[in-house]
């Protein structure tokens, strides 16, 4: 039986609310994560046929509290065999609150506190990720594993990892302090950054966009900046995304052939989501200090306010990313800003700019640093070179619909 959307959207908002609740109650993140994960495949069958309960969240507290029993039974009884004790697992670990018990300890939102934890320095990047997802946004592991082009039991390895990092740590559920709060927000927000590209260009397999992960990582950033609506970054996080997921349904034809900025309907951007994410960034801007989310958010605002590519105010846009260049040095900054330039001053001084970044290891042999030098060789009027350029750049994408497209501009100048 294939899934019900309306059913999953609702497990996956609800995810974090009932894992929040259990990790609060019980501690040991582990258990309870697993436990969890139970429950929702348990409704994810059962809710379609029988339909949803009246209390949904309370529905997967009881069974994932059962399921935590259980373990707890099966863990004391195997503790009994090997001691040959009598001791019994503490009666309050094994109670499963009813569904109407503590209902303000339910009613919290502890969203960001999970998010904290999935993005705890213990844990590496790439698992924060697959942690994220299924902690927060209520993935499978098969999901994941799907998103990620990995086999099941290698993402369920990286998962498990994770968990045995943030246990071994010693970590506590709850929100860190200070300082220590501003920079585990960034690495939150980073993650957010990072899931919602890879939806919105996958880095490989035959499909340009994911566009369920792209959604997922809107949707937790929109929880997050309900939960700290003042913070300029979150903001600027969540227009940046709005803006940038309104041009989805321009950027590929029916067969999925992937279609660039330039050549891109403007008339089938999401109007309502540019509207959105303008008003959002131009509200957060004026009140609040400027940041690398905020800024790329404003030459997102530049790119959805013009009709077309000739018409856009590049020398604004160009100004914005000298200043992102500045206040967060990036290579790919670097690389945009070669564009702007490009499109400013022509596309020679934009070679020059893009000359700076041969030396530097972190996109060495970068695919779109080579198809970028391409499109200004190809404006430049050195056609053999461009194409060379696209040649190679088509070889070293690992995306089939990127490698199509630039295969198929190095064709046309053949």
């Amino acid at each position: 039986m294939s899934p019900d959307p309306a059913v999953e959207d609702l497990l996956r908002t609800l995810a974090p609310q009932v894992l929040g609740l259990l990790v609060r109650r019980h501690g040991q993140f582990d258990q309870c994560e697993d436990a969890v994960q139970e429950a929702l495949l348990a409704a994810a069958v059962q809710w379609p046929e029988r339909g949803t309960p009246d209390d949904p969240a309370a529905w997967l507290v009881t069974v994932a509290g059962r399921r935590l029993t259980d373990l707890w039974r099966s863990e004391g009884a195997r503790r009994r065999r090997e001691e040959t004790a009598a001791a019994r697992v503490p009666t309050h670990e094994l109670v499963v609150q009813s569904p109407g018990e503590d209902d303000n300890e339910r009613d919290r939102d502890d969203t960001l506190t999970l998010l904290f934890l999935c993005c705890h320095p213990a844990v590496s990047p790439a698992s924060q990720l697959a942690l994220t997802l299924r902690a927060v946004g209520g993935l499978t592991t098969a999901q994941i594993a799907h998103v990620f082009l990995v086999p099941e039991s290698t993402m369920a390895q990286r998962i498990s990892r994770a968990k045995q990092a943030i246990k071994s740590s010693g970590a506590t559920f709850e929100p860190p302090d200070g300082p220590q709060r501003a920079e585990r927000l960034q690495v939150v927000l980073h993650v957010l950054y990072l899931i919602f590209n890879e939806g919105y260009t996958a880095t490989s397999g035959p499909d340009l966009q994911r566009t369920d992960l792209a959604a997922e990582a809107l949707r937790l950033t929109r929880q997050v900046h309900r939960l700290l609506p003042e913070d300029g970054e979150v903001a600027g996080l969540l227009a940046l995304m709005l803006l940038t997921d309104a041009r989805r349904p321009a950027r590929t034809t029916r067969d999925g052939a992937m279609i660039p900025l330039a050549d891109q309907d403007r008339g089938r951007w999401d109007q309502e989501a540019i509207r959105e994410g303008t008003e959002l960034i131009t509200r957060t801007m004026a009140r609040s200090p400027l940041g690398a989310y905020q800024l790329q958010a404003a030459i997102a605002a530049v790119h959805a306010e013009a009709p077309g590519t000739e018409a856009t105010d590049w020398p604004q846009i160009l100004i914005l990313y000298k200043i992102l260049d500045r206040i967060a040095p990036n290579p790919m900054v670097t690389l945009n800003r070669a564009v702007a330039t490009a499109m400013v001053h022509g596309p020679r001084a934009g070679l020059d700019l893009l000359e700076t970044l041969e030396g530097d290891r972190r996109v060495a042999g970068h695919y779109r640093v080579t198809a970028v030098r391409a499109h200004l060789l190809e404006r430049a009027g050195e056609h053999a070179s461009a194409r060379s350029c696209f040649l190679l750049a088509a070889r070293r994408t690992y995306s089939i619909p990127e490698r199509l497209y630039l295969e198929s501009q190095a064709a046309r100048l053949a």
